[in-house]
């Protein structure tokens, strides 16, 4: 499928960062500070504060570390572990940047059977996990039907575990059906609250104002709810992840998820430059200011882009980390972007490495739930 070269070609940090002169650091101290204490900063300023945070690596530390000071004074040092299941990379969409979009016709296509879901639910349920994250593409052969027997079976075996769900865009019936027959919370990132860069990353037929839809829905039914976005993408400038913020203060979600953008083979995008380690510890750590309470996950994509990734992003104010719990013979097949680690390693040693990891730089291990404070059962 080819695009109009205006999806192709990835702003430079000039163009990217159009309002206004970089901040003085006491100017930027103030700013981050107000953001910390609640103020609802408007797009110029917080493109202000990236800007900054991207030209000045002091103050971008300083930030990280202002971000981390909240996360600590609000859940501890502990970071909480979802057990992720992939359990089909069937995809009826098309986004641009995606490995398992439709069109990606080189893709090894697979399902997993409800007994290799509830096997992969026992794994991680007998290594500790009080989690359990169901992500797919947006597979019409997994109907409402399907997934409210799948989760209804998880719930009745594991009724001390939060069943997470991140299988894209349905009608609120839907919605209701799942969270009815015993899911929790449910994953879905609006990838961008800016019209016209969503439009530079999806296909016609898909809307954000339709994402956002599901969203509030989410919440109105009573899910613990994940938005979120990638940092770097073709096209995405500072204005617009300045609206990302934005939105994120508006709807109040109870997760979100940041990660660089990695470009995927046979994609429109394939050619393109990943997006920054730097750029996503900024986002992750001004998500924290904004959302002092969120659940934020140093994500595999950080970790792939450089093999330090998740412990700097929970340097930077994140707090949860998924270790994979989809059989093996089948992971490195839900091929989102190219370079994805841990596709090799078993269940337990996947546990093993990232707590490894973690207690590296001085943070706790937490296999409960791991719930938002709001949460009220």
């Amino acid at each position: 499928m080819s695009l109009p070269a205006t999806h192709l070609s990835a702003p430079s940090p000039s163009t990217s960062t159009r309002s206004g002169s970089l901040l003085s650091a006491p100017d930027f101290l103030h700013a981050i500070t107000e953001l910390t204490s609640g103020s609802a900063l408007d797009a110029p300023e917080l493109v202000q504060i990236i800007a900054t945070a991207r030209a000045d690596g002091e103050l971008r530390e300083t930030l990280c570390q202002m971000a981390s000071d909240l996360r600590d004074r609000i859940y501890g040092r502990r970071v909480f572990f979802r057990g992720l299941i992939e359990f089909s990379n069937y995809c009826a969409n098309d986004c641009f940047y995606c490995g398992i979009r439709a069109g990606n016709n080189t893709v090894n296509r697979y399902r997993l059977s409800l007994e290799d879901i509830l096997s992969s639910c026992q794994a991680g349920y007998e290594l500790g996990y009080r989690t359990f994250v169901l992500q797919s593409g947006e597979d019409p052969y997994f109907t409402d039907d399907r997934m409210v027997a799948i989760i209804q079976e998880i719930h009745h075996r594991y009724p001390d575990c939060a069943i997470t769900l991140s299988i894209g865009e349905k009608d609120r019936a839907s919605y209701q059906r799942f969270f009815d027959a015993g899911a929790n919370r449910y994953l879905l990132r609006h990838e961008s609250a800016t019209p016209e860069h969503y439009a530079m990353l999806h296909p016609s037929e898909l809307d954000l104002l339709n994402r956002k839809r599901c969203l509030y829905d989410l919440m109105d039914i009573g899910y613990q709810t994940g938005a979120g976005f990638m940092v770097g993408p073709p096209g995405q400038t500072a204005e617009h992840l300045a609206n990302d913020l934005i939105f994120l203060r508006e709807l109040q979600p109870h997760m979100v998820g940041i990660g660089p953008f990695l470009p995927a083979s046979n994609t429109p995008f394939a050619t393109e430059p990943a997006g920054s380690v730097e750029d996503t510890l900024i986002m992750v750590a001004l998500t924290r200011l904004t959302l002092p309470a969120a659940l934020i996950p140093a994500t595999t994509a950080l970790g792939s882009l450089d093999h330090k990734g998740r412990e700097k992003g929970l340097k930077a104010g994140a707090n949860v980390v998924m270790p994979n719990l989809t059989p093996t013979i089948n992971r490195k097949d839900y091929s989102l972007y190219d370079g994805k680690i841990c596709t090799g390693d078993e269940a337990a040693e996947c546990r093993v490495c990232i707590e490894g990891r973690i207690r590296s730089v001085g943070f706790d291990i937490d296999l409960s739930r791991g719930d938002h404070l709001t949460y009220n059962p």
